[in-house]
């Protein structure tokens, strides 16, 4: 039975790092709000009517058979093993979740970037307050985290190239999505990051040239950034640090 993901039509979101750790595995599954029969308001329906005992309390969520699992860290924790995409050993994949909860803080520090006041609220509402906390974000925060990340994968033990153990695993393709988006909403911002970060910049090559990745790039199914998700281009909030 295939995997079935729930998750807003028209923007990549939270819902992309599900979809590059099943696409870059082969797996079978079903973007639900796609489907021209179902859409979002089955989504909804299912958020706001179910009898679910374990109900969600927003997208993305995966249903797998009868089983439910929402939030991005805990679907990840839950599909890297059975697609081959988490480590083997128990600490590691412990030490994987950690990272993949920090990449959790790092995109809801981007997502506040434009609307650090209410989600409510248009960013046209909140542009003063988004260029105050943008340029606190660039200056301090964005260095921060891509710092901590650069350094993890330096103290891996294996040196592969990896952030945890030998082997490619669903926080690497976590890591390709965020370098990604923080280029496409942060230009100038980012426009050093191969020098500062050059271990992260590799392994994000790394990902977008693997033949599924590739594949699934170059596909209608990669939906394009645009200024209704997560990562969004706005010229005033992108400064050169």
């Amino acid at each position: 039975m295939a995997f079935e993901l729930y998750y807003w039509d028209g923007i990549q979101g939270r819902g992309e790092f599900v979809r590059l750790t099943l696409e870059h595995a082969g797996a079978d599954y079903v973007d639900v709000t796609r489907e021209p029969d179902r859409g979002t308001d089955e989504m909804m329906q299912f958020i706001d009517s179910s009898s679910e005992a374990h109900i969600p309390f927003a997208p993305p969520f995966l249903k797998d058979g009868g089983q439910l699992v929402s939030h991005v860290a805990n679907i990840l924790l839950y599909l890297g093993p059975r697609l081959d995409l988490a480590p083997r050993d128990e600490d590691a994949r412990w030490f994987a979740n950690g990272l993949q909860l920090t990449i959790t803080d790092f995109v809801a520090e981007v997502h506040d970037t434009h609307h650090p006041i209410a989600t409510s609220k248009y960013y046209e509402d909140q542009k003063e307050e988004a260029k105050a906390r943008a340029a606190e974000f660039v200056m301090n925060r964005l260095p921060k985290f891509l710092g901590y990340f650069e350094r993890v994968l330096k103290q891996n033990p294996v040196q592969g190239g990896h952030l945890v153990g030998d082997s490619l695993t669903y926080v690497d393709l976590s890591m390709f999505q965020m370098i990604e988006g923080l280029v496409y909403a942060f230009p100038k911002a980012m426009k050093h990051h191969d020098i500062r970060y050059p271990g992260l910049a590799r392994l994000h090559d790394r990902v977008k040239d693997g033949p599924a990745i590739a594949s699934y790039l170059a596909s209608p199914r990669r939906l394009a950034f645009n200024e209704s998700g997560i990562f969004r281009r706005y010229p005033a909030l992108d400064i050169d640090p």
